[in-house]
């Protein structure tokens, strides 16, 4: 059995759009005027895009870290294979 990814799945842009479309719907099912619609399915997706921003910018941080942690890895190695 495999893991699910999270990350990727909250992250992913489908997902959100979706969230807004479900809370749109159920708005317009319990009344909601148009104002309060526009303004929560804004929120959703405003917020699904900040998420989404911080995860990518943490994801490519994060590889930066350990391609650097490689690259002195192999200085040590070269500079302790020298001796």
């Amino acid at each position: 059995m495999t893991q699910i990814d999270w990350k990727r799945k909250l992250s992913s842009r489908k997902l959100w759009a979706a969230a807004a479309g479900i809370v749109t719907g159920l708005a317009m099912v319990f009344g909601l005027d148009e104002n309060t619609i526009s303004t929560v399915a804004g929120a959703v997706v405003s917020v699904a895009s900040v998420v989404a921003y911080i995860m990518a910018e943490g994801k490519v941080d994060a590889e930066g870290v350990k391609n650097a942690a490689e690259g002195v890895q192999d200085a040590v190695e070269a500079v302790n294979g020298n001796r």
